[in-house]
């Protein structure tokens, strides 16, 4: 991945983190996207000081006008955007009956246009180069409803499957594959959301009986990013440890 210009949302923590190191080590200049720019500076460092090389800004990718004028910021100052990886998502752990309109739309807003947003505003530059990946970090709660994942989460997350599917047929001719990850439970800062019980079950369901590192997650990502992987697209992998088999 020499040479190669990675964005990466969501990436102050967790899988997108990881994510973005992951790639910096295989040579690509990730550019580390989240409203919480400190953190994302974190990260960022953290790649440089390992030898890599990374870039941090701050963005919402929920705010269209946002996302376009810092992906034209981010192709201006890097010459070009060859990866995307749309990992922003946001969840609440909230009883079906519950959900409120509000709760609805900010997790569409963030999970399914946050996705729409990046995939249209980063186009222009892959389609130019006839050359690009997009890989859309959706969940196996996106698949089977999840059994202790919310409503909305899961609904939002069977949307990114979709437009994975939609974008790689639109996208083909111009050499551009764009595919989906779907881990289940992992360990970052979201699973804290369940409580010990919870997790608890939730790794005692997986075949292998634990829960996945964001590691785990961003060595699949790397492969779909690679030269390896440019005959899949439109597909989705799960990375669950065995708890969804299809």
């Amino acid at each position: 991945m020499n040479g190669k210009v990675v964005i990466v949302t969501g990436a102050a923590r967790g899988i997108g983190a990881a994510i973005a190191g992951r790639l910096a080590a295989r040579g690509a200049l990730s550019v580390i996207v989240d409203l919480a720019l400190p953190a994302a500076q974190t990260v960022a460092d953290e790649i440089v000081r390992s030898g890599g090389r990374a870039l941090a800004l701050a963005m919402d990718v929920s705010d269209r006008r946002q996302v376009d004028a810092t992906m034209a910021e981010i192709a201006q100052r890097c010459g070009s955007i060859d990866i995307l990886v749309n990992n922003a998502a946001i969840n609440y752990a909230t009883p079906i009956e519950d959900v409120s309109d509000e709760e609805w739309e900010r997790i569409f807003a963030v999970n399914v246009r946050g996705v729409y947003n990046c995939c249209r505003a980063a186009l222009g530059p892959m389609k130019a180069r006839r050359w690009g990946r997009i890989v859309n970090i959706s969940s196996s709660a996106g698949k089977t409803g999840g059994p202790i994942s919310s409503v909305h989460y899961s609904a939002s997350k069977a949307a990114v499957i979709s437009m994975t599917k939609s974008f790689a047929r639109h996208l083909a001719d111009f050499g551009v594959t764009v595919n989906a990850v779907a881990p289940g439970a992992v360990e970052t800062d979201m699973a804290l959301l369940l409580s010990e019980d919870d997790r608890r079950r939730a790794a005692q369901a997986i075949p292998l009986h634990r829960l996945a590192s964001p590691s785990e997650i961003a060595h699949s990502v790397a492969f779909l990013c690679s030269d390896e992987a440019a005959y899949i697209t439109g597909e989705v992998l799960d990375v669950n440890g065995g708890a969804v088999m299809d």
